[in-house]
């Protein structure tokens, strides 16, 4: 039993060492990582340009590409990088992959030891050391895609008020460039929309024109509305109505989250007919075999 232990602890402790890495009070920052705050749109393509310092560093290549596949196996296709940039996590994608296989590790090490005290069956000592890993690995990555669809969500149901907002200042003599300064400075700081502007404003200051910058937004949250708003507010050095046009784009926004909102309130109050419907059956079908099995057994004995 106790050579059986020692694989287990070795893989339990390496676990646990990746998690603890996680920590500030446990490991110092890389000087890298106390400056990608301050670089705009750190390259991912750099993650695989790292240093065989660190036993991190070398795992750090290899957990991107299997947690990616992995990821894409059980039916989540959009990139990783993407989706946290979309809810302004602080991690990078191979940070993240790193603590999913930190997770991961730790269950798998946790389900070896509860199958070698437990001593079950061959076929049940695999799940115990398969599926723990697994499901920590979807729980995370789970995690991430509700967090994203969330975000957008939030997005789609602020982006009227926030086109409407810009109309009024655009109609009112200011350009693009300071409505979106002024809307991102002195808009409500919970705000999705507002955040993300508040990003938008720094790519600007980083060297992007606003368009970019507002095509790069659209390109990250990947929303309808905002995909349609970008293009009309590319017009600001062609049209003179540009206020009219975003406003009327800001109710055709509203229109379309009214009717979906219609078709939810429609589709519930169906949903709610089902557990009627199935017991208003149930008793009349058991009243309707009671006879039906009588007159059966008339039929018989005659």
């Amino acid at each position: 039993m106790s050579r059986a232990v020692v694989p287990a602890a070795v893989v339990l402790w390496t676990g646990a060492t990746l998690l603890l890495s996680q920590l500030r009070w446990f490991a110092r920052p890389q000087l890298v990582d106390r400056l990608r705050p301050y670089v705009p749109q750190a390259a991912e393509s750099s993650g695989g340009l790292l240093s065989l310092e660190s036993f991190r560093d070398v795992l750090g290549p290899v957990a991107r590409a299997a947690g990616a596949r992995l990821a894409r196996l059980f039916g989540v296709s959009e990139e990783l990088s993407l989706r946290l940039q979309r809810i302004h996590s602080p991690l990078d994608a191979t940070e993240f992959r790193m603590r999913q296989v930190g997770w991961a590790t730790g269950a798998f090490g946790g389900g070896a030891l509860a199958a070698v005290a437990l001593r079950p069956s061959p076929a049940a000592a695999v799940v115990l050391g398969l599926l723990p890993p697994l499901v920590t690995f979807l729980v995370l990555e789970q995690q991430v895609v509700a967090e994203s669809e969330r975000r957008q969500r939030r997005i789609v149901l602020e982006l009227p008020v926030v086109a409407e907002q810009l109309a009024m200042l655009l109609s009112a003599g200011f350009s693009l460039g300071a409505a979106l300064n002024r809307l991102a400075a002195r808009g409500d700081a919970s705000s999705a929309a507002i955040q993300d502007l508040r990003r938008v404003c720094t790519r600007i200051r980083h060297g992007l024109t606003e368009i970019d910058a507002l095509r790069e937004w659209a390109r990250v949250m990947r929303v309808d509305a905002l995909d349609r708003l970008v293009p009309v507010l590319a017009l600001n050095r062609e049209a003179a109505d540009l206020g009219r046009l975003i406003s009327a784009e800001a109710r055709t926004i509203r229109q379309d989250l009214h009717r979906q909102l219609v078709e939810t309130m429609e589709r519930r109050s169906q949903q709610v007919w089902i557990p009627v419907t199935v017991a208003t059956l149930v008793p009349g079908v058991v009243f309707m075999a009671i006879p039906f099995v009588e007159a059966l057994r008339a039929f018989s004995s005659s």
